[in-house]
């Protein structure tokens, strides 16, 4: 074995073990999908909190640690931090047959590895609003025939009916059309940035009477645009409140009570589980 790919088996080894997920196919999955295809050609800046490091050379080797790569530094979008996604990826739980809609795609590294978990019989749509973005991982992407690459606004678009909604820039809420595409069962993460001092990770999960949320990690991505923005006349949660969130609603379904947490746009937010949700 070569020291790329002892790097990358031990690599996937971590993002599996950090997934704390019971599936075996998550290890395999993460050490046959190369992270350098989709970050372009070597050296690469690597980000670490404030500062930016270029690697000392065009080996792929010191790509596969925890690391944030940058796609467009000046615009501070990067590859994503590996530990997070595994454990989203992980918690998400997708399956053989899924539909998902990977919201923030990127260069398409982690819609690669969505894409290897729903198949046979599942896709992923993918959408991009950077049009270079967009761009590079079409081409990445050429030999995942269940991927489908959108250069468009994932806030105003319609998406697809979907298992798994995988949001990969940061939201005041999430909007309504959003949670009505999640099938019976599905699951949506998504980073929740409702107030500078909220960057939570939620789980959503379409149960037959409502929207469970789990706010399960702390987390933070560059904005969403369309879906960024404090509404007017909202009720902003503070970090407790925000944490202590275990429904979302719509309120065309219901208006707010008094277990509200937060109200934005046209969902709100409650402290009340979802009955039989487990939460």
């Amino acid at each position: 074995m070569s020291a790329l790919e002892d790097a990358r088996r031990f690599y996937a080894r971590l993002m599996a073990a950090n997934a704390a997920s019971a599936d075996p196919r998550l290890e395999e999955i993460f050490a046959g999908v190369p992270r350098e295809a989709f970050l372009g050609p070597g050296p690469w800046t690597v980000i670490a909190g404030t500062s930016k490091i270029t690697t000392p050379g065009a080996d792929p080797i010191h790509l596969y640690q925890n690391v944030l790569v940058a796609l467009d530094a000046d615009k501070g979008i990067n590859n994503g931090e590996p530990f997070l996604h595994a454990m989203w990826i992980g918690k998400l739980a997708p399956r053989p047959g899924e539909i998902v809609s990977h919201i923030g795609a990127g260069t398409g590294y982690y819609t690669a590895l969505l894409a290897r978990l729903v198949a046979p019989g599942g896709a992923v749509t993918a959408f991009e609003i950077e049009a270079d973005l967009a761009a590079r991982a079409r081409t990445n992407l050429k030999a995942y025939d269940n991927v489908r690459v959108v250069h468009a606004d994932a806030v105003t678009s319609g998406l697809p009916l979907s298992d798994i909604i995988y949001v990969n820039a940061g939201v005041a809420a999430p909007p309504a059309q959003w949670l009505k595409a999640l099938r019976p069962g599905g699951r949506m993460v998504f980073p929740w940035r409702p107030a500078e001092q909220v960057p939570l990770a939620l789980l959503v999960t379409r149960t037959t009477t409502g929207f469970a949320c789990d706010p399960f990690m702390r987390s933070w991505f560059i904005p969403c645009v369309g879906a960024s923005a404090i509404p007017d006349a909202a009720k902003i949660p503070t970090r407790q409140e925000a944490s202590r969130s275990r429904s979302i609603w719509l309120l065309e379904d219901r208006p707010p009570d008094r277990t509200a947490t937060a109200v934005l746009g046209d969902v709100w937010f409650s402290s009340k589980p979802i009955a039989g949700s487990g939460n």
